[in-house]
């Protein structure tokens, strides 16, 4: 007569137990980090890097799915709508927290589909200059541009990124008016910083520093609150300008989609903060101008919803439009 109660007991609590064990097992099949640029950037760099070293500690294959176009959002997108299991993460930029401010019909809500995992990386921003331009600090630029308002010009790789923001930030902050010169990607910016035809830009540091060596650039800083590792000598922008918090570095931070389970978000989170401290993966990270930072899924929550809000402001005032 107890049997049946009895067997109806023990899979009741099998039942029970079933989610936690399925949890347990994390990751328990393969897994895919989402890209949303092409391959080579340093965005990609940095998710083949991590890719790599948690299939190793985790004994599965992490696949690389780059994702391309429409600054990103094709990815993001993507990433919004996957499956909520930790099997599908986001490498993300701060392209992500810009783009809202930019374009009113996203698909996608960068604050609400995402869970933040960790905060990851950080970027360095320059600021150069041609030589032909006969500035060497950020005083003698600014001193420039206000003797002559308009007259000089900037580049970015296009209208709403990192590269246009960022100098549009330092307009603002500066209280001087440049002419901004859009070009369709980097290699057209690089060029016209090259030929003297544009008077300014910002730029990863790596990217910049062969042609400030060799000098064909001059770096009138690096970072934007404080001295970057990379360049030690350069002042940063915030300290070169006399501008308090006027941060232009760009940041990578890892995502998983919203209703991802807790335990699986502070799995992934504890793998990658101890990835990015192995010394091959920062020397890796280096060599792309990035500086491994690491932290707290609250962390990386409060710098996506702050930037957020601080970049919408800067193109509010700028009246900054897509292309």
């Amino acid at each position: 007569m107890c049997k049946p109660f009895l067997l109806s007991v023990v899979w009741l609590a099998v039942l029970a137990c079933a989610p936690a064990l399925a949890q347990e097992t994390y990751p328990s099949k393969p897994l895919r980090i989402i890209v949303p640029f092409a391959p080579g950037g340093g965005i990609d760099i940095l998710g083949r890097t991590l890719g790599q070293k948690l299939s190793e500690r985790w004994k599965q294959p992490v696949v690389i799915e780059n994702k391309p176009g429409a600054s990103g959002a094709i990815g993001f997108d993507l990433a919004a709508k996957a499956p909520a299991d930790g099997y599908s993460i986001l490498m993300s930029v701060n392209t992500m927290i810009m783009l809202p401010s930019l374009n009113k019909k996203l698909p996608f809500d960068a604050i609400k589909d995402f869970a933040p995992v960790a905060p990851v990386a950080i970027g360095t921003m320059a600021f150069v200059v041609p030589p032909s331009l006969n500035v060497k600090t950020i005083a003698e630029f600014v001193a420039l541009a206000k003797k002559e308002p308009g007259k000089l010009n900037y580049g970015s790789p296009g209208n709403g990124t990192p590269h246009h923001l960022s100098m549009e930030l330092f307009k603002q902050r500066a209280g001087i008016s440049l002419t901004h010169i859009p070009y369709k990607g980097s290699d057209g910016m690089m060029t016209g910083i090259l030929g003297g035809q544009i008077s300014a830009v910002f730029m990863p540091v790596h990217q910049a520093l062969t042609n400030v060596q060799a000098g064909r650039l001059v770096m009138l800083s690096a970072s934007g609150t404080k001295r970057s590792n990379a360049t030690p000598n350069v002042p940063s922008l915030g300290e070169a300008a006399g501008i308090r918090d006027i941060d232009v570095d760009i940041w990578f931070g890892m995502y998983l989609q919203a209703a991802a389970p807790k335990d699986v978000i502070a799995k992934l989170n504890a793998e990658v903060n101890a990835i990015l401290k192995s010394p091959d993966v920062i020397e890796t990270l280096a060599k792309q101008g990035l500086q491994p930072t690491g932290g707290t899924p609250a962390e990386l929550a409060e710098l996506t919803s702050s930037d957020l809000a601080r970049w919408a402001k800067v193109i509010q005032e700028a009246n900054i439009k897509a292309d």
